[in-house]
């Protein structure tokens, strides 16, 4: 013991009532033993003390630092509520094989997928069919997905708190009711709404004599229906809430620390996934007309403009799905077997700063503690510099899943559908093997809290670096008639009404982009001049065409193989795609490594208690900073390097159809490394502030008359812990 001394405000090593390390001496002596380092690391088994106490009265509860958990005697027993799966006194033995970590992780990975698949997936796909069948704008369909952003947001911290003492599976049956409940809402609009009339067909060539259409502002009674999606929005975001903070505080319950990276890595990876699935599901689905429950015959395909998807039948089966996992969750636990063991084994790596106000062990009973728990945690300058940390993360992610697939289609003169699978393709792949891949290395390694902080910050690193693509990847705008080339030296540039097509009635807000014979985009058949088609060939064909410089005329037949335009854009001469794509990707997964570790690092910065809570002020600043202004930025943005807009017949601007694409990148490249500097600073900074509990820790003895003897531990402990 020479050299040492008693550390004041000791660090938190839990133990249970049994460990050998709390045995109390009888009230006529103090046996003093001497702990070697070992029990401080985790997995570590203690060590018996030198002379076994003879006649060993009940254990007494250690004295905790601050911002530790106390448990003892009755406390620790009503604190860790380990059971069986079952329903009260119903307790089936073929229900047990799922009472541990990994049952409870396949149910967490269902709804994470189920959830998902809905909020991520078929809500974005079905986006532009509510549009179209609700006459509803563009603006008000974006309240419709922001409504479940801003039930997180009201909600997160409250449930979060409350939760954190209370059943945590059953908050997530909870949430997997209001899942389900807000996918059959979101449906409901398509049972009361009436048979779909898609009206006649609208002729997209030039025709002289055809109307033009008039200026009218029309209501319809169908936008009420916008109130019913904003709903099922807000249930959606309502079940949300549960699953990112209540479901991951458990899973770091109930496995030990060097697992929980693992554990919450592979969930968190399946809620990446979900979209995909959704995606995929929409889009089959919306290849079925939209009545197909009324079980009529149809004259249209899903070439015409006017063919609308059943959008509707995802949702139903996501109701269903969700609604059945309500009893797997109901019948948990309150605690898994074991969790009062594996919490003994663990090391408190809190954060330890003068400035925390720490707490007792009644804190966060009452709701009166809120305010103060929020105090707490706001002060606590590591988990503040995390959180802040994935906020520009995120506003960078969710920029790029909304708008990567425009990116690809402007750039590149892809197809919105080719673009969209190619953009889905490098971000959900890539975004999950990132979240696993960065989940596995933390679990491996065993690292610690501070360790774990370098590790993202390593990877933030390489992420910025690899960012820069976006400066190889600007690609020349193709050639099109009224906006970079004249029609055959005729009009002005800016215009594209031309002499060739002045008398052809063309709508601005029609745009069905077609490539001439002469390698020229045009905006659409109507603005090229073309008076014939052939629909019965893939990609339709056009011929006649007055704006696309011919030798000869042209006449129409089945069989010819000679036309003057096809459907589609110009195909480009950019060739910088599969690069692009291969360090784009690599991007994404360097981005997401990040991603679990940082989670984790939150839950090891903060207080045992407040685990729940912080992950709440997560997800809403996560939202408030990230998720929510992010396309909006990102959508400024790309607007601003808009060449040609729609403009309708009201002289109202709507969408813009073509963009400058060099311009583009370098703003995107521009965004991307501002936020991920930011990224940097505060995951930098966040390494430099930490600083983890005490080496040494008191383990005090008490005897009846509460005479307390300190015992000092060895100190030589400064090279295994000095990286926290």
């Amino acid at each position: 013991m020479k050299g040492c001394k008693g550390i004041e405000n000791p660090a938190f090593v839990a133990s249970s009532p049994d460990s050998p390390r709390r045995l109390c001496p009888s009230p006529s002596s103090v046996e003093v033993s001497v702990l070697s380092a070992n029990p401080l690391r985790e997995g570590s088994q203690p060590q018996e003390p030198q002379e076994p106490q003879k006649s060993p009265e009940p254990p007494l509860s250690s004295v905790t630092p601050p911002g530790s958990q106390e448990r003892s005697g009755p406390e620790s027993l009503s604190e860790y509520e380990e059971g069986p799966c079952g329903w009260g006194n119903f307790q089936p033995q073929c229900l047990q094989c799922c009472n541990t970590p990994q049952g409870f992780l396949f149910h967490y990975c269902l709804l994470a997928l189920t959830q998902g698949m809905v909020v991520n997936g078929l809500v974005n796909i079905s986006i532009s069919t509510i549009e179209k069948r609700y006459e509803l704008k563009s603006s008000l369909t974006g309240l419709i997905s922001s409504s479940y952003d801003i039930a997180f947001c009201l909600l997160s911290l409250f449930v979060s708190f409350i939760g954190e003492r209370g059943h945590k599976p059953r908050w997530l049956a909870f949430a997997s009711f209001m899942i389900g409940l807000g996918a059959l809402v979101y449906s409901l609009p398509k049972f009361f709404s009436g048979k779909y009339q898609f009206g006649s067909l609208f002729e997209d060539t030039c025709l002289t004599a055809k109307n033009k259409t008039s200026c009218t502002a029309s209501s319809s009674s169908l936008f009420y229906y916008l109130y019913v999606f904003i709903l099922g929005q807000l249930f959606l975001g309502t079940g949300g809430t549960p699953l990112y903070t209540l479901g991951t505080a458990f899973i770091d319950d109930s496995v030990p620390t060097h697992k929980s990276s693992l554990y919450i890595g592979i969930g968190y990876s399946m809620s990446i996934l979900g979209p995909a699935v959704g995606y995929v599901l929409g889009g089959q689905l919306l290849t079925m007309y939209i009545d197909v429950d009324l079980g009529q015959s149809i004259d249209i395909t899903e070439d015409d403009p006017r063919w609308l998807g059943a959008w509707w039948i995802g949702f139903l089966m996501s109701w269903l799905f969700a609604w059945s996992l309500i009893i797997p969750f109901s019948c948990f636990p309150k605690h898994l077997p074991g969790t009062a063991e594996i919490q003994d084994g663990k090391t408190s790596q809190i954060h330890q700063s003068n400035s925390l106000q720490h707490t007792d062990g009644n804190f966060g009973q009452s709701f009166k503690d809120f305010p103060a728990a929020l105090k707490n945690l706001m002060r606590n300058t590591v988990f503040m510099c995390l959180v802040l940390s994935t906020c520009s993360e995120a506003l960078v992610t969710t920029g790029f899943a909304t708008f990567l697939p425009k990116f690809i289609e402007n750039q590149f003169g892809l197809s919105s559908s080719s673009a969209a699978t190619l953009a889905g393709t490098v971000l959900i792949p890539g975004a999950a093997l990132g979240q696993i891949l960065g989940g596995i290395l933390v679990s491996k390694f065993k690292m610690t809290c501070k360790i774990i902080m370098k590790f993202a910050l390593l990877m933030s690193i390489t992420a910025l670096t690899l960012t820069f693509v976006f400066v190889y990847a600007n690609c020349e705008n193709a050639p099109f008639a009224g906006v970079s080339e004249s029609y055959n030296g005729t009009g002005e540039l800016g215009n594209l009404t031309a002499p060739c097509n002045a008398n052809c009635n063309c709508l601005r807000s029609y745009y069905y982009p077609i490539c001439g014979g002469n390698g020229i985009q045009y905006f659409s058949p109507c603005y090229a001049g073309c008076t014939n088609s052939v629909s019965k060939r893939h990609p339709k064909v056009y011929y006649n065409c007055s704006c696309i410089e011919r030798k000869t005329e042209v006449t129409p037949t089945p069989s010819s193989f000679s036309f003057e335009a096809q459907a589609g854009k110009c195909s480009s001469q950019c060739k910088n795609l599969p690069v692009f794509l291969g360090i784009f990707f690599a991007a994404i997964v360097f981005t997401f490594m990040s991603g679990t570790p940082i989670t984790v690092s939150i839950l090891r910065c903060v207080n045992q208690k407040q685990r729940s809570l912080a992950l709440g002020i997560q997800c809403v600043l996560l939202r408030l900073l990230g998720t929510i202004p992010g396309p909006i930025i990102f959508g400024i943005t790309i607007d601003s390097t808009c060449i040609l807009w729609d403009i309708n017949e009201c002289g109202i601007k709507g969408a813009c159809w073509i963009y400058n694409n060099i311009k583009m990148a370098y703003m995107l490249v521009a965004i991307s490394v501002i936020c991920k500097i930011i990224t940097i600073f505060f995951n930098g900074l966040a390494v430099f502030l930490y600083k983890p509990p005490p080496l040494g820790i008191d383990v005090p003895f008490q005897n009846q008359n509460s005479v307390v003897t300190t015992v000092s531990l060895e100190c030589d402990l400064s090279k295994a812990g000095n990286d926290g």
